[in-house]
C-alpha cells in the first residue's frame, strides 16, 4: 500500500482517529512486519509527533490529519472569513502576489476585490478555477502533480517553476503552530513547495485561525521567525501573540 511517507501518514491519521494503536494491527493493515511498523512508529517519535508505549503508540500533544479542503472550510468559518476580509486589506493596486493551498487562503480569494489589475501565482487549482473569469485578475496555475486533499500542485516542476517567480506578497495556510517549533503542514511534499514560495516572495502571510496553535502536521515548514505577517482571530492569547511578535513577526488578530 504506497510507500514510506503515505504509510506513515495513514499510521498517523489512524492513532489521532483512534487514540491508540497497536503494531501488531498496523502490520496487518499494511501488509509488511512488525518490525518495519516499529521503524516507522521510531521515525514518527523521533519527529516528536507520537509516543511509543510496549506494543503500540499513542498521539503526542496534537499533530492533525490531512482532511479535505471542503471539510477544513467548514471548521470556524467565521474566523475564516474575518482573517481573509483583513487580508484582503494587504493587497496593493497593480500587486503580484502568490496563493497557496488552504481552506482560509480560498475565503481570501472569495474575497478579493482587485485595486486595478492583480497578477496571481498559485498552486492551487481550486483557486485558479474560481478567479480565472475575473478580468480583474490575471492567474497564473503553476503546474506539477495534483494533491486530491488539497486541491494543490507538488513537486519538483512546482518548485522550479516558483523558483522562477518573484511576488511581492505570499499568502498561505497552515496545519499548526508553535512558537518553539514553528509552523507545519500535512505532507512533506507541500513543505517543500512552501518553503520555495517564501524564498520567493517580499512579504510571507499566514492564514490561519488561533485553533491551531499547539497543533503539529506532519511536515515542518520553516520558523515563525521566518514568516512576516500572521493573522488569527481574537481568541489567540495575549501571551502568545506577544511570544510571536518577540520573533519579528506582526500579528493581526481580528
Amino acid at each position: 500500500m504506497g510507500g514510506i511517507r503515505e504509510r506513515r501518514q495513514l499510521i498517523l491519521n489512524s492513532i489521532f482517529d483512534q487514540g491508540i494503536v497497536k503494531v501488531a494491527a498496523l502490520a496487518d493493515r499494511f501488509g509488511v512486519t512488525q518490525t518495519t511498523i516499529r521503524k516507522d512508529l521510531n521515525y514518527l517519535e523521533s519527529k516528536g509527533l507520537l509516543h511509543r508505549s510496549y506494543g503500540s503508540a499513542v498521539p503526542s500533544s496534537a499533530p492533525v490529519k490531512d482532511i479535505s479542503q471542503g471539510k477544513k472550510k467548514l471548521i470556524n468559518y467565521d474566523a475564516k472569513i474575518r482573517i481573509a476580509k483583513a487580508a484582503t486589506e494587504l493587497i496593493e493596486e497593480n500587486d503580484s502576489i502568490f496563493l497557496a493551498s488552504g481552506s482560509t487562503v480560498a475565503v481570501f480569494a472569495e474575497n478579493l476585490k482587485p485595486k486595478g489589475k492583480l497578477n496571481i501565482v498559485t498552486t492551487a487549482v481550486n483557486i485558479s478555477t474560481m478567479l480565472g473569469e475575473n478580468d480583474s485578475i490575471s492567474v497564473m496555475q503553476v503546474g506539477g502533480m495534483l494533491y486530491s486533499n488539497t486541491l494543490s500542485v507538488y513537486g519538483n516542476d512546482a518548485i522550479q517553476s516558483v523558483r522562477n517567480i518573484f511576488c511581492s506578497k505570499l499568502f498561505f495556510g497552515i496545519d499548526g503552530f508553535d512558537v518553539s517549533y514553528g509552523i507545519t503542514c500535512a505532507t512533506r511534499e507541500e513543505a517543500e513547495l512552501t518553503r520555495q514560495m517564501i524564498q520567493s516572495a517580499e512579504k510571507s502571510i499566514v492564514l490561519c485561525d488561533s485553533s491551531k496553535l499547539g497543533k503539529r502536521g506532519f511536515a515542518h515548514i520553516t520558523s515563525l521567525s521566518e514568516i512576516d505577517i500572521l493573522i488569527t482571530d481574537t481568541e489567540l492569547p495575549f501571551e502568545k501573540k506577544k511570544e510571536i511578535e518577540e520573533l519579528g513577526v506582526q500579528v493581526i488578530a481580528v
